[in-house]
Formats: C-alpha cells, sequence, structure tokens
C-alpha cells in the first residue's frame, strides 16, 4: 500500500483518508499490508490500527518519486510479507493555482510525485510481482477543468500509464485505475479551503464520497472478483462528471 499513511493537514478531527481506509479495508478482508508511506509516523498509526483489528501489518518508509526508495520499498514489503499480490499506488500532491499562477518548479513537482511515483510504482511492480493486481489512484481531475492544472494534467496521464501497465503485465499482472471525485478526506478540505466553490459543486448523489467508498472500489479491482478487468479506469464520483448536476 503505497501512500498508506495520512496527512491531517492541521484540521482539528479529520476524517479518513483514502490510503488509509484502503490498506484498513484490506487487513479487515484477509490481507496482510505493507504500509509505505514518506512518512514515518502516519505510516505506524495506520498500522496500528491494523494490528488492532487483528491483521499483520509491516511499515515500509519510502520517497515514492524517488527511484532507489520504490525499489527498497517494494524489496522491503515482498520480504515482510512473503511476496506480494496486490499493491496500490495512492500518491498525490497539489501545487499552484491556475496556469498563470503555476511555477514551472511547482510543474515539475506535482508531475515527479504524481506521474513519476506511479511510473515507479508500475515498473517495480512488474520486475517483483509474479501474479496479481495493481490499482492506481488519481482523480476526476484528469476528465474535469479545476483551478489546478498541474495536477489535473499528472492525473490525465495516469490513464495512458495504466494501459501502457496493463499490457505488458498480461495476462499474469493485471492494472486499473481508479478515479475519485469529491471525496471527504482531509486533502479534500484542504482543497476546499483553497478553492472554495469546491463545496457548491452540484453532485448527482447530492454529497461528497468517503474515503471507505474509494476504498471498496480498489479492493474490488485487488479481488479476484476483478480478474477479467485489466487497463480500465473505475470513476467513483457519484455522478458527478456525467451530470446533470441539478
Amino acid at each position: 500500500m503505497v501512500g498508506g499513511g495520512q496527512h491531517d493537514g492541521g484540521l482539528a478531527d479529520p476524517p479518513i483518508g483514502n490510503g488509509r481506509a484502503m490498506a484498513v479495508l484490506f487487513a479487515r478482508e484477509g490481507a496482510a499490508v505493507a504500509v509505505a508511506d514518506i512518512d514515518r509516523a502516519s505510516a505506524e498509526r495506520t498500522a496500528e490500527l491494523i494490528e488492532a483489528g487483528g491483521a499483520r501489518a509491516a511499515v515500509i518508509v519510502g520517497d515514492a518519486a524517488n527511484e532507489a526508495a520504490v525499489a527498497s520499498v517494494f524489496a522491503g514489503a515482498s520480504d515482510a510479507l512473503g511476496g506480494l499480490d496486490g499493491v496500490v499506488l495512492n500518491v498525490g500532491i497539489g501545487a499552484g493555482f491556475l496556469l498563470q499562477g503555476t511555477t514551472a518548479d511547482e510543474w515539475d513537482r506535482v508531475m515527479a510525485v504524481n506521474l513519476r511515483s506511479q511510473f515507479l510504482g508500475c515498473k517495480q511492480a512488474l520486475q517483483t510481482m509474479r501474479a496479481g493486481s495493481v490499482v492506481l489512484i488519481g482523480s476526476v481531475a484528469a476528465r474535469e477543468v479545476l483551478p489546478f492544472p498541474a495536477y489535473g494534467a499528472s492525473k490525465a496521464a495516469l490513464e495512458s500509464l495504466c494501459r501502457q501497465a496493463a499490457v505488458e503485465g498480461a495476462p499474469l499482472i493485471r492494472f486499473n485505475l481508479v478515479h475519485p471525485g469529491l471525496i471527504d478526506t482531509p486533502l479534500g478540505r484542504r482543497a476546499s479551503e483553497l478553492s472554495p466553490g469546491r463545496n457548491n459543486v452540484r453532485i448527482p448523489a447530492r454529497r461528497q464520497g468517503t474515503a471507505w467508498e474509494v476504498a471498496s472500489a480498489a479492493l474490488f479491482l485487488l479481488s479476484d472478483e476483478s480478474s477479467y478487468i485489466t487497463g480500465q479506469i473505475l470513476i467513483v464520483d457519484g455522478g458527478l462528471t456525467i451530470g446533470p448536476r441539478g
């Protein structure tokens, strides 16, 4: 579980984030989980929640945008768990506001974390796994015009990356992509602070989603119940991208 920690953004009572929800849900369903994150304390908190539920967890620390670190994360997770049959790549940051308010350094930093890390994760999965499923976590920002262009562009590129990985991994390793919509997470609340209109978006489901709903979608794509699905995009957005938004 790459990105299995959580950054609360200074919130006094933060909701659970996507990465932590996925790690906990996978453990509840019987998986041993390696929680990888750049923040050791955050990863350890997720591991504590897993172990409190009676499942096994390992904590791996590394920078998902650094090639050597990613190789170390995969090797450490494989050693700790006795091999890998499922991987989730849940990494993402935002920086810049509109094209005119985004610097080249901010653009490069977002691409390194949001896209380079997923490329490195897919590459390591192909090298490390004998069979199984990989789930990339993107965003409906890939298909919507939002005021965070670097973030949107990085998530749009994941669609091409997912298809490429699925072809190279077939038939033994499946790769799929989840695009969450407006989800009530610490990152989501931070985005709403930067762009207050986010909370006024009219969603057909009449609400924002939860991290548990994103986790359930990822669980399906990791499981054998999705054994004939690869190279596909599952949008979890309450109908946001299809409208009408009345």
